[in-house]
């Protein structure tokens, strides 16, 4: 039997507002902890998924720079 870690992260935030999400992110960021990494990248997923090609690219642009 499996855990489907990307629909239990899906399931916890779902509903989530601006706010909520907002927070989120900047909590995950702020703790620097391994195990909050898969609900960002969920919420990173959520956001590809509804970006238009022009945001996609400028989100590739910066996460580009920032690495340099």
């Amino acid at each position: 039997m499996g855990f489907n870690l990307r629909g239990a992260i899906m399931a916890n935030i779902k509903g989530s507002s601006e706010d909520d999400v907002e927070a989120t992110i900047t909590d995950a960021i702020s703790r620097g902890e391994e195990k909050m990494l898969p609900g960002l990248g969920v919420l990173f997923e959520v956001y590809w998924k509804n970006a238009s090609e022009e945001q996609r690219d400028q989100l590739c642009e910066q996460i580009s720079q920032g690495l340099q």
